[in-house]
């Protein structure tokens, strides 16, 4: 079986071919980073318009790259939310009408499920069950994973998701938008000695997380700073930054292993590509004795071949999943343990 994959929920454009026998057949990915920066974040209606100027130069590109046409495609995998309206509207509309030329199924993804499962397209691939750490721009939570559709909510941020976080005060140091990747990569040259930040919910009893306390206690570092900030200051606070999102992430995640005796634990999302995190845990994983799984650094952002790839998954284990039904809604608040 073939699926195509859209995925559209916010700034980023990707299309992908997947094949339940052969596996990952070929994907692309347009990111609006450049046009977003001039405005510091992602602006929805400009996002939304370049997703229909993007989608079918993408779908012609995978086609050509996979030596596939569109009768090939067996059924048609979009992102259904969560996300912007405008954007996931852009995705289905364009998977529903090719669906309806082509007389093929449609099914509707969850966004989050899609980077929760997108690891198993990796060739260190983990087996079900695992703890997933779902860490990107606007969550942060910690699943229980038994299967596709099983899934348990450990905890989960009570306010800002640590990638808000990133951003945030990134862009409090000036470093622009993305802030996540420029705040990490400064922080490569800090000293994490100079300057003491909270590590919010650290000793908590249960698995939830809060990092708006540490983004305002950036704040008030910059704000209280006793002169203009230079290189080597941006770089230290940084650095004591990253430091405190990764200690809690990583303590977060052993104590979850250690609740649900599980041995395996599944980083998912576009924090998933910190280089920071993924020393701490796998350094911690080699002295606590747990296998940890990461989904290929060009499948951290948002993409099309994690949709398809659910998608695949979904018909897999229910083939009515999809519909030949061409009317769709979107769902841009769409909280994952409503799926089954």
């Amino acid at each position: 079986m073939i699926v195509l994959g859209v995925e559209s929920s916010c700034d980023e454009t990707g299309l992908a071919l997947y094949d339940t026998e052969r596996g990952l057949l070929a994907h692309a990915l347009h990111s609006q980073v450049a046009m977003h920066e001039e405005y510091g974040g992602v602006v929805p209606e400009l996002a939304s318009r370049d997703h229909v100027k993007r989608a079918i130069p993408l779908l012609e590109k995978i086609l050509f790259d996979s030596g596939l046409s569109l009768p090939s495609i067996d059924a048609i995998a979009y992102t259904q939310g969560p996300g912007l309206a405008g954007a996931l509207l852009v995705g289905a509309s364009i998977a529903n009408g090719l669906a309806l030329a082509l007389g093929k199924a449609v099914l509707g993804v969850h966004h989050l499920e899609g980077h929760l499962l997108s690891p198993m397209l990796s060739k260190n691939a983990p087996e079900f069950p695992f703890v997933a750490l779902l860490v990107s721009g606007g969550h942060t939570q910690l699943m229980r994973v038994d299967g596709v559709g099983e899934y348990t909510l450990l905890g989960e941020t009570l306010d800002d998701a640590a990638g808000e976080a990133f951003d945030k005060s990134a862009k409090l140091l000036g470093l622009g938008y993305p802030g996540g990747p420029a705040i990490s990569r400064l922080a490569e040259h800090g000293d994490p000695s100079v300057y003491a930040l909270p590590r919010p919910m650290l000793h908590s009893k249960n698995l939830d997380f809060s990092f708006s306390g540490l983004k305002t206690a950036v704040l008030t570092l910059v704000k209280n700073h006793p002169c203009e900030l230079n290189e080597n200051d941006k770089a230290n606070i940084a650095r004591s930054f990253v430091d405190a999102i990764v200690d809690v992430l990583v303590a977060k995640c052993q104590t979850a292993l250690k609740e649900t005796k599980l041995k395996r634990l599944v980083i998912a999302g576009g924090v998933g590509a910190n280089a920071q995190l993924r020393a701490a845990l796998n350094a911690t994983a080699s002295k606590k004795h747990f296998q940890v799984f990461y989904p290929e650094l060009e499948l951290c952002t948002d993409n099309g071949a994690m949709i398809a790839f659910a998608g695949a998954l979904r018909l897999q284990r229910d083939p009515n999943a999809a519909s030949h039904d061409y009317g769709f809604t979107v769902k841009p608040r769409w909280p994952l343990h409503e799926l089954r």
